[in-house]
C-alpha cells in the first residue's frame, strides 16, 4: 500500500507523509484527472482498473482502499 500512498500523494500533490486512510481528497486537486491519474496507479500497482465513476464518489483515501479491497481477488 505503501507504493500506493506515494503515487496518490504525487497525484494530488501533496508530501507522502499526508496520505493516509483518513485523508480527505475533497479538500485538495481530487478533479476529473487526478481520478484517470489513480485508475492507472491501481492497474500499476495493484493489477485492478477500478471505475471511474465509483472512484469520484470517493471522499476519503479510506473509501479508495475499500474499492481495490472489494476489485482484489481473495
Amino acid at each position: 500500500m505503501q507504493e500506493f500512498y506515494e503515487g496518490l500523494a504525487e497525484i494530488l500533490e501533496v508530501p507522502p507523509a499526508e496520505i493516509n486512510s483518513s485523508f480527505d481528497l475533497t479538500t485538495h486537486a481530487w478533479d476529473s484527472l487526478a481520478v484517470v491519474s489513480t485508475i492507472a496507479l491501481c492497474d500499476d500497482c495493484f493489477n485492478i482498473m477500478l471505475s471511474g465513476q465509483d472512484l469520484g464518489k470517493c471522499q476519503t483515501v479510506a473509501e479508495i482502499e475499500a474499492l481495490i479491497a472489494a476489485k482484489r481477488p481473495a
